[in-house]
């Protein structure tokens, strides 16, 4: 194990969806609920066809605000928590690591999940969402900046860009769509299922993970010198 001290400028972005929960949220909701024509758009947006703002907006409108409440219910008590992640989180604050929850997720479900844990509200990012119409509508916060043209909706790239530091080591935990983009700006990628396979494809150095323990692993072999090579 490396000293503390060694960690003090890290700063790790860790998705939610499908990495800090076991199952993707959004793709279960729509599983369970299956409204016409998801699947189509779920497809489309795993392709590259449309964009995951646009193919997360309109698998939402696909759903009726008259569900709201069986919806929220059923998005919170599905959720399975990926083992280790409580020893995670006290990981990061034992070695003065700043843990910052990167969501593509939706906040009715991503806010009431983590609540539970000790971690700040305002190192959550994720989506918005409307109910006061007849379908629901997802808003977009943390959409891009002028440097990204990706329409990412939740734009991880954007929040690398706006926190990092020259002295910051940026680590990025994750395993979807969603994580690629920031993920090419990174210096450590933890990476599972899809991201991991797009990380081979395009050569973009990567340490697997399937769990927070495996991920408290990988972090205390990082090399005491900034230089060295994982």
């Amino acid at each position: 194990m490396i000293p503390i001290d060694s960690f003090k400028n890290m700063v790790i972005f860790c998705d939610f969806d499908g990495t800090i929960t076991i199952n993707d949220n959004i793709v279960n909701i729509m599983k369970y609920f299956n409204p016409p024509g998801w699947e189509t758009i779920k497809n489309d947006t795993l392709s590259g066809k449309i964009s995951v703002r646009e193919g997360v907006g309109r698998m939402f409108l696909l759903l009726s605000t008259a569900y709201r409440d069986e919806i929220m219910h059923y998005a919170i008590k599905q959720a399975q928590i990926r083992p280790g992640f409580d020893q995670f989180i006290q990981y990061c604050q034992d070695h003065h690591i700043r843990l910052l929850i990167t969501s593509g997720g939706i906040d009715f479900f991503v806010y009431p999940i983590l609540s539970q844990y000790d971690i700040p509200k305002q190192d959550i990012y994720c989506n918005a969402s409307d109910f006061s119409g007849k379908q629901i509508r997802i808003l977009w916060p943390f959409s891009c900046d002028t440097q990204c043209s990706n329409d990412c909706g939740m734009c991880k790239p954007s929040i690398l860009r706006s926190l990092s530091t020259n002295h910051s080591m940026n680590i990025v935990i994750g395993d979807s769509i969603t994580d690629l983009a920031i993920a090419k700006m990174a210096e450590l990628v933890i990476a599972r299922d899809f991201l991991l396979q797009r990380c081979k494809e395009q050569s973009i150095p990567y340490k697997e993970f399937d769990s927070f323990f495996d991920v408290i692993n990988i972090l205390n072999q990082i090399p005491t010198k900034r230089g060295e090579d994982l």
